[in-house]
């Protein structure tokens, strides 16, 4: 399959990119000098020349508290590009994959959530992130939205790198624990979407690391402190201990079960993925 990847050069695609290759997939990896998903002419222009059977978006604007003030560059990358992308592969029938955002909800629910439930975004950049899966299911019927959450990987600042920096320099570190969701570890993700990309079982689909029905962040931070050896302790607070410009959902748990019986995929559980994690990265950047 010969595949269009934007943002290739994340956190995430630097992962998925070799995963993908090793699928026997050919991947054509771009970045924002080589492709602004923001210039529809640009996309048209390559994709009209390079003929790709799907383009996967990785793409995407992720500063959620600095977009409460750059609101319009969230939307311009989050929704016009993502409708940008839209238009081109509804234009030359192309296949597309999405990524978006646990943060698409806000929170209220008492369940984790399943891909049809209502979403009510309560910051900036949840709502720029609905606004791209708004116009791709406008524009586009061969489409593949994927929602994941917390994610965590070699290639790029995560709360993982966070907590093992912290415990570096700090005895006690304070963690929230009244946040609920589910970590993702991009390898995880990485690896579903290979076994995607080729079914054509279009739609919304969930994908993070199996937690049941959630973990806290203090949790998580509880677990990357026992892994890694440190003798640092993880204390809990509030939320309102650390105020943010971004407001949070308090429970942004995924539910993955359409994942798991529509593709029939192994899904980790988080324990799992982060002990792998931690076992393979060399040091914190």
């Amino acid at each position: 399959m010969k595949i269009l990847a934007t943002g290739a050069k994340g956190m995430l695609g630097k992962d998925l990119c070799p995963i993908l290759k090793k699928a026997n997939h050919e991947v054509i990896e771009t970045d924002i000098e080589e492709l602004d998903i923001t210039q529809i002419d640009k996309i048209y222009e390559m994709v009209e020349s390079l003929k790709p059977e799907i383009i996967i978006n990785c793409a995407a604007y992720t500063k959620v508290d600095k977009a409460e003030q750059e609101s319009e560059k969230a939307f311009l990358i989050n929704g016009v590009g993502v409708q940008n992308l839209a238009f081109v592969c509804r234009d030359l029938n192309i296949d597309l994959l999405h990524l978006s955002t646990d943060y698409v909800f806000d929170g209220k629910k008492k369940a984790p959530y399943m891909p049809f439930d209502f979403p009510n975004p309560i910051n900036a950049y949840g709502s720029s992130k609905l606004a791209g899966e708004k116009y791709l299911q406008w524009l586009c019927d061969k489409f593949y939205i994927i929602r994941t959450s917390w994610l965590y990987g070699e290639n790029g600042p995560n709360f993982v790198f966070s907590i093992l920096k912290s415990a570096q320099a700090r005895k006690e570190i304070k963690v929230v624990n009244d946040h609920i969701g589910s970590p993702t570890w991009t390898m995880t993700l990485s690896h579903a979407i290979s076994e995607i990309i080729g079914t054509k079982k279009y739609g919304i689909y969930h994908i993070t690391d199996y937690t049941d029905h959630g973990i806290s962040w203090f949790e998580f931070a509880q677990e990357i402190i026992n892994l890694s050896g440190s003798k640092a302790k993880i204390i809990p607070c509030k939320n309102e201990e650390f105020p943010h410009p971004a407001r949070r959902p308090k429970n942004s748990v995924l539910d993955i079960t359409m994942t798991r019986l529509t593709f029939k995929i192994s899904i980790p559980s988080w324990k799992e993925s982060l002990r792998n994690f931690l076992s393979q990265i060399k040091e914190p950047i």
